[in-house]
């Protein structure tokens, strides 16, 4: 491609404060329309906002994340404009003063260090919600639209990147480390399909040489893929524009997921066309020193730190790694299991396999899971001592996981002991040798899979329970015997 792509992404993060910016309405998802409102988000006249110190907290504590130098002092602006679902005819939200600047976001891209730049982080307040007569029940409302306002004046935080970002999968990527990020610092429940996560971009090409071009705004990709794909759309749209000799127009664009193009909604705003003004109704924020470094020291460990470590402490392989730290629930419980079971790869192993699957398969969450990491541990513990067989360990961990019962008592009601008893395999053994004269006449003439199928002979006579490897050693020697 002849061109520059230049991509800015503006991710609005609706925060997990239980009540709203500026009043005391609650924030709670899937309430009756209308139910969670007050004269201040209403903005009716005569009311005054009162600032919400978590949702502050909250905003500082994500700017520290991503590396930003937070602003001593940061003042509320008014964006006006006129819309249904803003029922003040403003936004309030931050314009010359943000709260934080300059900071970055790393990652990996195919295996190689990346930075993108982020220019500023800021708290404002989310506009309310329009129902279109589609969604009515009633035939009479088909051709109306309806306004809920139980979402005007949730805090919203707005993460601004510079358009540093060069790719569809770049940006795609910046995306999904940062969302590990806010739900390592349980700022939100980073829910697209409930709103709480929403994605913009910028995208412009630029002739080789050129810094800039002129740039269109993407709307409605409510995920990830969404996000690369509306991208990777408007890159095929500009070049044939620019190919042709014609001029990329500064416009809002709409991604239709179905046609998979993006469409023109409206000439793009500019900052100026909202009119913005310091909000009178609210003092600026002096942030101190000491909050800052008290919030600092509540940070966690994030996830690409975190993954590092476990490179380095437990020696796995980058994928587990990258696997293990998708979330601070897995991570945690990961390091818990190794208290009670210090071999990182194979806990490292179960996890990835039959915990991840059976967690997908009952749709549940890691601090939902009944089994605790001690449990696993000691399921563990029996596995490697020859107690139970790889193949009775699954069978044994499902039923943990679905009934929260330890592994010792499973094992002892059901009988799934492993049968490690010499005398007693030797009898099973002679006992399928006889019923199969043909597998013994093959392993004699050098067949290999033989012993395999004469194993798995075995393996059913005992309903699983038998040693294989102890049934290997046993089958060789009574086979060189006959």
């Amino acid at each position: 491609m002849n061109y520059k792509v230049n991509i800015g992404l503006e991710v609005h993060v609706e925060l997990l404060t239980e009540s709203k910016l500026f009043c005391g309405c609650s924030t709670r998802f899937g309430a009756s329309p209308n139910s969670q409102t007050c004269p201040v988000c209403l903005g009716l006249p005569g009311v005054l906002p009162v600032i919400n110190k978590k949702a502050v907290e909250y905003t500082l504590s994500t700017a520290l994340a991503l590396n930003c130098k937070i602003n001593s002092f940061s003042r509320f602006a008014r964006k006006n404009y006129y819309y249904p679902d803003l029922p003040k005819n403003y936004q309030i939200s931050q314009y010359e003063e943000p709260l934080a600047r300059q900071g970055y976001l790393e990652f990996e891209l195919e295996d190689k260090p990346r930075k993108v730049e982020i220019e500023r982080v800021h708290l404002e307040e989310d506009a309310g919600k329009l129902i279109h007569g589609e969604a009515a029940e009633n035939i009479e409302e088909k051709d109306m639209s309806f306004v809920d306002y139980n979402r005007t004046g949730i805090p919203l935080m707005e993460i601004v990147t510079s358009p540093g970002i060069s790719s569809p999968e770049e940006a795609y990527q910046y995306l999904v480390n940062l969302k590990k990020i806010l739900k390592y610092l349980k700022v939100s429940d980073c829910n697209m399909e409930e709103g709480s996560l929403r994605c913009d971009a910028n995208i412009s090409l630029a002739p080789k040489g050129e810094k800039m071009g002129t740039k269109a705004e993407l709307k409605n990709m409510n995920s990830f893929k969404e996000i690369r794909e509306g991208l990777t759309s408007e890159i095929k749209r500009q070049s044939h524009l620019l190919d042709k000799g014609e001029r990329v127009i500064q416009e809002t664009r709409f991604w239709d997921s179905e046609k998979k193009k993006t469409y023109p909604m409206r000439i793009k705003e500019m900052a100026h066309d909202y009119r913005y003004f310091p909000e009178p109704d609210l003092l600026p924020l002096e942030i101190e020193e000491q909050w800052i470094e008290e919030l600092k020291a509540k940070i966690p460990e994030l996830p690409i730190v975190r993954c590092a470590r476990f490179i380095r402490e437990y020696s796995l392989p980058s994928y587990d790694a990258s696997v293990l730290t998708d979330s601070k629930e897995l991570a945690d419980y990961f390091e818990e299991c190794l208290k009670s079971f210090p071999h990182p790869k194979q806990i490292s192993n179960w996890i990835m396999g039959e915990f991840l699957r059976l967690l997908k398969e009952e749709d549940i969450t890691v601090g939902q899971v009944k089994v605790s990491p001690a449990q696993l541990g000691k399921l563990l513990k029996y596995l490697k001592k020859g107690t139970i067989s790889g193949k009775l360990a699954k069978v044994i961990f499902e039923e943990m996981f679905k009934t929260g019962r330890q592994a010792k008592e499973i094992i002892k009601s059901q009988g799934l002991k492993q049968i490690t008893n010499e005398k007693s395999l030797r009898k099973v053994i002679e006992e399928v040798l006889g019923e199969t004269p043909q597998a013994v006449s093959d392993f004699k003439k050098g067949k290999g899979k033989a012993l395999g199928y004469l194993v798995g002979e075995v393996m059913k006579k005992t309903k699983g329970k038998a040693n294989p490897e102890l049934v290997n050693k046993l089958l060789k020697e009574k086979l060189r015997e006959t």
